[in-house]
């Protein structure tokens, strides 16, 4: 390749196939961090959204029963923290209606239920962030091999020569680099949006396990003074 002619396409057309390679597959890996990023983004907007609905909705005054009553129509477009009070209603209403009048039983059988929920929630809130965390660590070293790789090709061909000058050196070491820049560039965002991503979801999950407590003391308050009767508001 000429040496006046190092264009960043160029060079990438000039790199021998196993750069190349490394670079289409780390050109791939931005794409998809990309589109993971932006879905992320998209889908804790959305839960945060959700939540801070149903959290007006159940302070507002309005009945245990007709939350529930309005969750339970509304559970294909629930947020997490609605559907981890209709698990809690639903086996609280569940172990009332098998004759159940201990409150302890009542209360421990509504909270296993909100956890249980609470955990699939998170699996679901936590998607692709462990992919987001695998570009970040992996990708530099993944451009680093195939700058290396590019480096060893670059000097291989310069055995045969009588005399090596930067003009014929650089451009194969040029070549070579452009998999480590590469490799940054799909490794950067990737780790400043895993970080802002697991503290997003850190702040989601302390905002429901604290609706869990908050909603646990309201059964507890109607089970202490209406054992025999169904939880009809807070």
């Amino acid at each position: 390749m000429n040496s006046q002619d190092m264009s960043i396409l160029q060079l990438v057309l000039h790199a021998s196939w196993v750069v190349q390679l490394v670079m289409a597959l780390l050109l791939g890996v931005s794409i998809a961090s990309w589109a993971a990023i932006f879905r992320k983004l998209f889908a804790l907007k959305r839960v945060k959204s959700l939540n801070d609905e149903f959290e007006r909705d159940f302070w507002s005054g309005t009945s245990l029963n007709d939350l529930y009553a309005s969750a339970a129509q509304n559970a294909k477009n629930a947020g997490p923290m609605e559907r981890i009070f209709a698990s809690g209603m639903r086996e609280y209403q569940k172990l009332r209606e098998r004759r159940i009048q201990d409150p302890g039983t009542l209360l421990d059988g509504a909270r296993r239920a909100m956890r249980a929920s609470f955990q699939r929630e998170m699996d679901v809130v936590e998607s692709s962030l462990s992919f987001l965390g695998s570009v970040a660590s992996v990708s530099p070293y993944v451009g680093l091999f195939g700058t290396v790789w590019g480096i060893m090709h670059a000097f291989t061909g310069f055995a045969g020569m009588e005399q090596v000058t930067l003009a014929t050196v650089a451009p194969g070491i040029a070549e070579a680099l452009v998999a480590t820049a590469l490799g940054l560039f799909a490794a950067i965002p990737a780790v400043i949006a895993y970080n802002r991503f697991a503290r997003d979801i850190d702040r989601v999950a302390i905002h429901q396990e604290t609706f869990i407590e908050e909603f646990s003391n309201i059964l507890q308050r109607n089970l202490g003074a209406h054992p025999a009767a169904s939880a009809s508001g807070h």
